[in-house]
Order: structure tokens, then C-alpha cells, then sequence
């Protein structure tokens, strides 16, 4: 399987030195998102459907701190080069089980030094799966953060019409752990708001992981499509509040950059010359799947589900428009240790295998920041 090299930050840093301006120096700064696949400690939580990863089943302290330690690697390198040498700023994450274990990653020996700090909200999902936020605190102050809870039931509205229902359907929502046969809930992820300055801009951003296509893509896509809307609507909220508002949404969507979840529920945009209004957004990773980039892979077909997204804000007008931080440059981190080499899923992400601790089944995504120093 053929795997495309994204955009590196030697590349990016060079282009900004020589593109904008010769005379010029910038201010770099890497956001990233990173689906970190089951990231869970070793105590069995009652409350949760975590005995997978339990000492009883295989998953040991030993698995565990290696895992940290895989992470850990990732995240120390993620969008760096001889020119940028901080790791990113800010990282969004998602399948982490709680907040001891992102406590347990930043203190890491290799990240400590870097003194990012954590907001984590436990979600309604029954596995215990949460998304997170991590920011080096010397760059950013969070001012606020809040989960927002997605909503999302199965009936007629949400599912295909009864006559096409299969039994095999039916018992694949009774037998998931996040559906409530009383009520009729899917049971999901709460997205996270996190606001806070930025080297004193304020910035929004919101951590996602979208329900799974769990039952077919079609069938599931509602979910999706309700997530896509309540991103829409958190992000109008910021704009009412704040006209000019810098936002970025990120996270691992569960659909592609062309769904109905992110082209409507959104509203994301192909190009920059679409945004029109501070509400609009612009979505870099639409192209990057166009041009065959991919963040996973399933049965051989890769995709981006994995996006930073961004608001008009963010987007320079022209090569003198970074007074405050702009957008610059989107990547995949893809590089060769995260890569499977052998076997019937080579080029595949390194995931975790029979409780051998890999990285993830999905690359970390990226974009800098930039803004012209003076």
C-alpha cells in the first residue's frame, strides 16, 4: 500500500523564510489531533465496559507504561524539524479512558519538560472512551472549557425505513454498549470547548470523536450528521459572542472530508477563496484527500477521518496579513516507524496488536500557525 509523504515542517518553515518575505521572521506554532487508539490504564472501572483492557485479559503495567512511552514518541516529534523544534502547543486527543491517563502521558519523561497540562471531561460513552485537550502552558491559558453533550436517538429519523431493515441490523444495535433499549440513546462522545489565549490571541477550539459507523456508513451517517450540527451550532454561539472569533475544530469525524456530516453539518469549504464571513470554515484536509492522502486505512482504501478545521479568521488575506497568527500549512504525520512493515495489514498504521502496545490504527493530523514577528 502505497503511502503519500505529507507536507513536512522543513518545507513549511522554509517556504514561509522564502515566499513571504526574505527580511521577515515568524512565529511558528504546531495544533495537532491525535486518535490515540484505547488508551486505557490497567484498573478495571466498574462503571465501563474496560475489562479488555485489564491485567485479567493481557493488559499489564508493563503494556500500559509502554504504550505512554509509543505515545509519548509521537507526540515529541509531531510537526517538528531542524527549524521548528517545539512539539505542538496545542493536542487535541481522543479514545483516552480518563484523566489519570493523560496525566500519566505528559509526565512522561520525554514530554515533562515541556509542561503541558490537561482538560478532560468524562463522557457518557459506556467503553469509557473520552476526548482530551493537552496545551503547553507557557503559549496557551485556557479561559474556559465545557462539554457539550451530542444527543443522538435510534428511530425512524435515524435509521432506514423498517422495510429495508435487516434482523442482523437490529441486533447489532441491541448488542451495542452505548445504545439505552429503554430510551432509545446512543450513547456518545460530548465534544469539548476549550477557550483560551493563545500568545495573548484568543483562540476556540473544539475536540471531537463523532459516532462510529457501527451498523453500515449509510445507516449510521444521521449520528454523524447531528454531531456535524451541533459543531455548527457551538461554533455560531462563539461568533455571537465574538464576531471575529478564531476558531478550529478538530478531531477524528468518523467520515470523510466529503460527508453530509462535514460539507453541511459544518458547512466546511474546499478553498480559501469560499470564506466569505467570520463564520466560515475551511477545511485543508479536503484537498489532501483529493490528492489520495490518508489518515487510516480499512480493506485497503485509505481516507482522511482525522481534520483540523478553521475558521476565516485564521485565513491571511495576503503575504502581509500575519499580524496575528494565521494558518499556514496542514500535514498527516505519517512517518516510517508508524507504519505496519510486514504482514496482511503492511502500510497500515501500527496499532496495537493482541495486546502488544503499537501507536494507533490512525496517523496524527496537523496544521501550523504562524504570525510575523516585529
Amino acid at each position: 500500500m502505497k503511502i503519500k509523504n505529507c507536507i513536512t515542517a522543513f518545507v513549511v518553515l522554509f517556504a514561509i523564510n522564502q515566499s513571504l518575505a526574505q527580511d521577515k521572521k515568524f512565529k511558528v506554532h504546531t495544533v495537532a489531533f491525535y486518535n490515540v487508539e484505547n488508551l486505557f490504564d490497567t484498573i478495571n472501572d466498574p462503571d465501563t465496559y474496560d475489562e479488555e483492557y485489564t491485567p485479567v485479559n493481557g493488559w499489564t503495567k508493563k503494556n500500559y507504561e509502554k504504550k505512554l512511552d509509543n505515545l509519548s514518541r509521537v507526540l515529541i516529534e509531531l510537526g517538528t524539524s531542524d527549524m521548528q523544534k517545539n512539539s505542538p502547543v496545542i493536542i487535541g486527543v481522543c479514545e483516552v479512558e480518563n484523566r489519570r491517563v493523560l496525566e500519566d502521558l505528559v509526565k512522561h519523561p520525554r514530554l515533562i519538560d515541556k509542561g503541558y497540562k490537561v482538560v478532560h471531561f468524562d463522557s457518557p460513552d459506556k467503553r469509557g472512551i473520552d476526548v482530551g485537550f493537552l496545551y503547553q502552558e507557557k503559549y496557551f491559558q485556557p479561559t474556559s472549557y465545557i462539554n457539550v453533550p451530542l444527543y443522538v436517538y435510534q428511530n425512524e429519523e435515524t435509521t432506514a425505513k423498517k422495510s429495508k431493515k435487516s434482523e442482523g441490523d437490529d441486533d447489532e444495535i441491541e448488542k451495542n454498549k452505548n445504545y439505552d433499549t429503554k430510551t432509545k440513546r446512543i450513547y456518545t462522545r460530548d465534544q469539548l470547548l476549550v477557550t483560551g489565549m493563545l500568545d495573548g490571541e484568543e483562540v476556540s477550539v473544539i475536540v471531537n470523536h463523532w459516532p462510529s459507523r457501527s451498523g453500515g456508513e449509510k445507516r449510521s451517517s444521521p449520528y454523524r450528521e447531528a454531531a456535524g450540527r451541533l459543531n455548527r451550532k457551538i461554533m455560531d454561539s462563539l461568533i455571537k459572542v465574538n464576531p471575529n472569533a478564531k476558531m478550529i475544530t478538530m478531531g477524528d469525524l468518523n467520515d470523510g472530508t466529503y460527508n453530509k456530516s462535514v460539507k453541511e453539518g459544518i458547512g466546511a469549504k474546499l478553498k480559501k477563496e469560499e470564506l466569505k464571513k467570520p463564520a466560515d470554515i475551511y477545511n485543508p484536509f479536503e484537498q489532501m484527500a483529493k490528492d489520495g492522502h490518508a489518515s487510516l486505512f480499512y480493506r485497503d482504501s485509505g481516507d482522511i477521518f482525522d481534520q483540523i478545521l478553521i475558521s476565516e479568521q485564521f485565513i491571511s488575506k495576503d503575504k502581509n496579513d500575519y499580524d496575528s497568527f494565521k494558518y499556514w500549512k496542514a500535514g498527516i504525520y505519517n512517518k516510517p516507524f508508524l507504519i505496519q512493515k510486514t504482514g496482511q495489514y503492511k502500510g497500515y498504521p501500527l496499532r496495537n496488536q493482541n495486546n502488544v502496545p503499537g501507536f494507533s490504527d490512525h496517523f496524527p493530523v496537523y496544521i501550523y500557525l504562524v504570525k510575523e514577528v516585529k
